[in-house]
């Protein structure tokens, strides 16, 4: 309902905007931005908080989202760019840079929970975004199965790890594991579980 106030306001394309891998302790943070089609014939049925939707959902969503949005964006941010800039300003920073890599301009930014400044174009912090607004629902789809690929991907460079299992997320499996072998290149050095290790994995 948010989004068609604004579309009848004139405030139109809606983006939508995510991220997932804030609060991983391994691996890059992705963001996403999506414009969904206001073609009835192209709405997509299913869209929610990328974490409330099984692994299944997200994997058939995903494509239908890349299909049938105006357009769509993803931003990664290194774990290594993540302890430069700091969690927070990589975040807005990669939020801010999903929207600005659109191939269309939007009219107005709804993100989840954090506002973003510096954008063109007027927007809003929106709490439990990816819940209420279907672009945002599909922003965070896009970025948490963006990220589990290369989480996957990650998988078989540093298997140690077993990051397909928990995405880089402090697990206490991944904590073991850690702990046992201190961080590998992909691990943020500047969260306190990872830093209180000490052996660097460099393969």
């Amino acid at each position: 309902m948010y989004e068609d106030m604004l579309l009848a306001a004139g405030l139109g394309p809606v983006a939508g905007v995510d991220e997932a891998g804030r609060g991983a302790c391994a691996g890059p943070l992705v963001a996403a931005a999506v414009i969904l089609s206001e073609d009835p014939a192209k709405q997509i049925h299913g869209l929610d908080d990328s974490k409330n939707l099984s692994e299944a959902q997200r994997l058939a969503l995903f494509p239908l989202i890349m299909e049938n949005a105006i357009a769509v964006s993803q931003v990664i941010v290194e774990a290594r760019e993540c302890d430069t800039m700091g969690i927070q300003e990589a975040n807005i920073h990669a939020l801010r840079q999903a929207v600005l890599e659109l191939e269309v301009s939007p009219g107005f930014v709804i993100t989840d929970g954090y506002s973003v400044s510096g954008l063109p174009m007027p927007s809003v912090g929106m709490w439990k975004g990816d819940k209420v607004s279907p672009c945002v629902s599909a922003a965070s789809i896009i970025a948490k199965v963006t990220r589990d690929r290369i989480m996957d991907g990650l998988d078989s460079m540093y298997p140690l790890y077993y990051f397909s299992q928990h995405k880089g997320y402090a697990t206490s499996v991944h904590q073991k594991v850690l702990d046992a072998y201190g961080p590998c290149p992909q691990h943020r050095l500047s969260y306190r579980n990872v830093a209180r290790t000490t052996t660097v994995e460099e393969s």
